[in-house]
């Protein structure tokens, strides 16, 4: 992907009919097509948080990225920009800021006449490249997907805190959904755009950047995710009890992880 910068009234023009409408408003708008549709092609991707022995892979789709827009809302602050071509078409620079330190930032590469990604990367708070994913030989047109699962199922939050009492959730953060994983289960959190795995299981994580974890009764409990060591250890100070029974209406099964 390359980027260009032009003069205020030629941006103007490069972004469309939708150009006078707040950026968040046109990258909701793209993000709410992308539930029924996308675009698929060659696509690399690149992983290096969490580290991984190979990096970069090929693929035929964007990975999903699950947004909220309430929250991507409230947390972040959008802005808009040319973002050159991608794949050959051309796109808006989507960047999402976050208004909380620690959390990390995001840009997203739209297509102008499609109204859909065809790029994103994720940055730590310091700037450095967590991953990236790209559609580089792009199809001729987009196809239908199925819409996912709505976010921030009720009497979620309630759920959690009632099964770890004491949890603190990281600002900005909500619980989004409970997967069930050998021997515990796994609540993801987001913040609109970045998700961490608050994790409770029957033995303990090997310590590494992005990890917190410690032992509660006969139990660990883990939050995995891309933010500074010490919101992470916050968050599970405060937890003296673990009772997950409460969260098994909300579980669905385990799934392959999606970079």
């Amino acid at each position: 992907m390359r980027g260009l910068r032009a003069p205020a009234l030629l941006l103007a023009a490069l972004l469309g009919a939708h150009a006078g409408a707040a950026p968040a408003d046109d990258l909701l708008a793209a993000l709410r097509r992308a539930q029924t549709l996308e675009a698929r092609g060659e696509v690399t991707i690149t992983v290096l948080f969490p580290p991984r022995a190979v990096p970069t892979r090929t693929a035929r789709r964007l990975p999903r990225v699950a947004f909220v827009p309430a929250l991507l809302r409230r947390n972040f602050t959008v802005t808009a920009a040319d973002g050159g071509t991608v794949a050959g078409r051309a796109t808006t620079r989507f960047d999402l800021t976050p208004n909380r330190p620690g959390a990390a930032r995001w840009s997203l590469w739209v297509d102008r006449a499609w109204t859909l990604p065809l790029a994103y990367e994720e940055r730590t708070a310091a700037g450095d490249l967590a991953r990236r994913a790209e559609i580089v030989k792009v199809n001729a047109k987009p196809v239908a997907v199925t819409p996912p699962e709505p976010a921030l199922p009720a009497g979620l939050r309630a759920a959690v805190v009632r099964a770890l009492p004491g949890v603190g959730f990281p600002p900005g953060f909500e619980p989004s959904g409970v997967t069930a994983r050998s021997g515990g289960v796994s609540v993801a959190l987001t913040d609109g755009v970045n998700v961490l795995a608050l994790v409770v299981a029957p033995r303990n994580v090997k310590a590494a950047p992005g990890i917190a974890s410690r032992r509660v009764g006969g139990s660990f409990v883990w939050l995995v995710g891309n933010l500074p060591q010490d919101l992470l250890t916050a968050a599970l100070a405060g937890i003296h009890d673990i009772d997950p029974a409460g969260l098994d209406p909300f579980v669905t099964p385990a799934q392959e992880a999606t970079p």
